[in-house]
C-alpha cells in the first residue's frame, strides 16, 4: 500500500468514514439510514430491549461494556437513557470501528477504551450499574475468571453468548473439529470442564472478532448458569435460547444479585 492510497479526494461524508473498513462491518446501521456496512441488526436489537426491560430500565445507570464491537448495543444503551457507557474493546479494528461510530452517530454518553477487559476489571475498583457482556464469554481463555469479574464489577449483568452441548455440536460437521479438548478445571473455588475451541481459518479473515488468541474455551450451558449463582448472581432470566445456531447453541441471560 503506498502512502498516497490513505487519502481520500472525496466529499467529507459519513459514508465516507465508514468505507475504511469496507467489507468488515457486521452491523447494519439503525432505522432507515442510507449507511451502507454489514447486515445485523446490532442497533436494533431485541436481546438488548429485553434485557433493559428485565433490569427495569437504563435511564440515568452508569454501565460498563465488554466488547462492544462496533457500537451498536453502546448507541441503544444511549439512546434508552444510560448516564453513561465505559466500553471496552481489545479488537484495534473494532476499536476503531467504535469511535467511527460515536462520531457518525453522534454519541455524547459513550466513552470506549482500547484495551483487554479483563486487565480492566482486574484493575479497576469502580462498580457499575450493569455489566453488559454480549457476545464475548465464549472468546474467552478463562470464561469463569471472567463472569467472577463481572459479579465484582456489577450487581446485574446482561450476557449472550454460544455454550457447548456435545450432543449438537458433534452432530454438526462444521462444528465439531474446532473443539479438541475438553480438560476438568477449577477457577476459585468454582469446578467446571472447559472445551477447548479452536478458530482455524476464521484468524484468515480482516473482519475477525473473536478472542485475542488462536483457541477460547467454552462452558456448557449448566456451568454458565452455575458459575453466575456460585459468584453470587443468583437471580437469572433466560431467553433467546437457540440450539440449531449455525455457530452453536446459544442463549440470552440477565442476572442480578437478589
Amino acid at each position: 500500500m503506498e502512502v498516497l492510497d490513505s487519502y481520500i479526494k472525496l466529499a467529507p461524508s459519513s459514508q465516507n468514514a465508514l468505507n475504511i473498513f469496507q467489507g468488515e462491518w457486521a452491523s447494519r446501521f439503525a432505522g432507515n439510514s442510507s449507511l451502507v456496512a454489514g447486515t445485523v441488526p446490532l442497533f436494533e436489537d431485541n436481546r438488548i430491549t429485553w434485557a433493559v426491560d428485565q433490569l427495569k430500565g437504563v435511564q440515568g445507570k452508569d454501565i460498563v461494556e465488554l466488547g462492544p464491537l462496533e457500537a451498536g448495543h453502546t448507541y441503544m444503551l444511549e439512546k434508552l437513557g444510560a448516564a453513561s457507557i465505559t466500553a471496552v474493546e481489545a479488537n484495534s479494528r473494532a476499536y476503531l470501528k467504535c469511535l467511527i461510530v460515536k462520531e457518525v452517530m453522534g454519541l455524547q454518553k459513550a466513552h470506549f477504551l482500547y484495551g483487554d477487559c479483563i486487565e480492566y476489571l482486574r484493575t479497576s475498583q469502580r462498580k457499575f450499574d450493569v455489566c453488559l457482556a454480549s457476545g464475548i464469554l465464549y472468546h474467552m481463555a478463562n470464561p469463569v475468571e471472567l463472569i467472577s469479574l463481572i459479579a465484582k464489577a456489577s450487581d446485574q449483568v446482561f450476557i449472550w453468548t454460544h455454550y457447548y452441548d456435545g450432543d449438537i455440536i458433534h452432530n454438526q460437521p462444521h462444528l465439531s473439529p474446532k473443539f479438541t479438548a475438553q480438560i476438568a478445571t477449577e477457577y476459585d473455588g468454582f469446578n467446571y470442564t472447559a472445551y477447548r475451541q479452536e478458530y482455524q481459518v476464521a484468524l484468515e479473515y480482516a473482519g475477525f472478532c473473536g478472542g485475542s488468541s488462536a483457541f477460547s474455551h467454552w462452558l456448557s450451558r449448566e456451568d454458565i448458569l452455575s458459575c453466575l449463582k456460585y459468584f453470587g448472581l443468583t437471580d437469572i432470566q433466560v431467553n433467546f435460547e437457540q440450539i440449531d445456531h449455525v455457530n452453536g447453541p446459544c442463549f440470552a441471560l440477565v442476572a442480578m444479585r437478589s
